[in-house]
């Protein structure tokens, strides 16, 4: 896992370990980046389907809870059957065009 930070989002990237692996990483370290819009990028993992993205369900769910936003990106995952629940962008530039939308829809009080 390769953490880095841009500006008020933590960039969260994968290269070798499992989802699930992942996952549990991201709940112990949770409290560094909590207060920042998340960002998991998986484009580098193979063979990540639905059922993977499932697995961060939950820490979505609690992060967007606390006013933030959490992306992931991914290009093998077909978007129309993915859960409406969890954003899945196809490139980085767009997860950041996500966040940058939900900040000004934050900012307008949506």
């Amino acid at each position: 896992m390769i953490l880095s930070q841009d500006d008020n989002i933590s960039i969260i990237t994968q290269e070798k370990a499992t989802i699930i692996e992942l996952v549990k990483k991201i709940e112990v370290l949770y409290p560094k980046f909590k207060n920042n819009n998340i960002i998991v990028n998986l484009t580098s993992l193979e063979g990540v389907n639905v059922s993977d993205i499932v697995e961060f369900l939950q820490i979505s769910n609690k992060h967007r809870v606390s006013k933030q936003s959490f992306v992931i990106v991914t290009n093998k995952v077909n978007v129309e059957e993915s859960l409406d629940e969890i954003i899945i962008v196809p490139t980085l530039q767009e997860a950041y065009d996500i966040i940058e939308m939900e900040d000004i829809e934050r900012d307008l009080g949506f």
